[in-house]
């Protein structure tokens, strides 16, 4: 899906990254000056939807591309499920990276269809990695205080010691479809939250926690909270094969 009068295909790296430049700016504006708008255009009760940015520096919303495979890389699928179950500025932030995703696999998939060798790839990643993330220029990480930047980096080496201690190298175990018991006993509570504390939701991409209720797909395996699919405890118990928003709308390939 493309903007204005048909497709198009940059050729050189200082061309793509043109293309990257102006898609970025579209993106930005549909999170910040149009942000209104966006958010309105983003109905939980519609279909999935996808954000576009196009080469003129426009955005869109819309439904994705029905051809398969697609003329380009697609975007995240469906940013309009998890609208209502997270705080705005958390939904904004996680399009934005969804967002800068997308970009990166349309600029490199020019590159690969193109023919960019070695040093072309390479000096276009340098290009955009010179340019401040969709993500930094919505959340404004991108613009903290030099003194803060540095506080943390003399900190950062005693820190990863401690966090590589916490963590577990195990994967999570799987969680039922209903929310975990409540035990009497606070030692098992802690050591539950501790057991499933890296696992993320695929809307949102908060981590579990043992008061919320989750649900996993049965197809891509991947966890959601309910508020975030619109699934409740009592809806669950009647669900014998669940499918998130993604794997309900996925089109079967012909």
């Amino acid at each position: 899906m493309e903007g204005g009068s048909g497709p198009y295909n940059p050729r050189t790296v200082e061309e793509v990254f043109k293309d990257f430049k102006s898609r970025r700016n579209g993106l930005i504006k549909a999170l910040t000056t149009d942000v209104e708008e966006f958010y309105q255009q983003c109905d939980p009760d519609k279909e999935n939807l996808c954000l576009y940015g196009f080469p003129n520096e426009s955005w869109e919303v819309n439904l994705p591309a029905e051809e398969v495979p697609p003329e380009l890389p697609e975007p995240a699928l469906g940013i309009n499920f998890a609208r209502d179950g997270m705080q705005e500025k958390d939904w904004l932030s996680l399009v934005a990276v969804h967002s800068d995703a997308w970009l990166l696999s349309v600029a490199f998939y020019f590159g690969a269809r193109f023919g960019f060798d070695k040093n072309d790839r390479r000096r276009l990643f340098h290009m955009i990695n010179d340019l401040p993330t969709i993500f930094e220029s919505v959340t404004g990480i991108g613009k903290r205080p030099t003194k803060e930047k540095s506080a943390v980096t003399n900190n950062s080496s005693s820190k990863n010691k401690q966090s590589g201690k916490m963590r577990g190298s195990e994967p999570p175990m799987k969680m039922s479809k209903t929310p975990p018991p409540r035990d009497e006993d606070d030692s098992l509570d802690e050591e539950d939250e501790d057991e499933h504390g890296e696992t993320l939701c695929g809307a949102c991409g908060d981590n579990y926690a043992s008061d919320e209720f989750w649900i996993c797909c049965d197809m891509c395996e991947r966890w959601f909270h309910g508020k975030c699919v619109k699934i409740t405890p009592a809806r669950a118990e009647h669900i014998k094969q669940y499918k998130c928003p993604t794997c309900t709308n996925k089109r079967p390939r012909t």
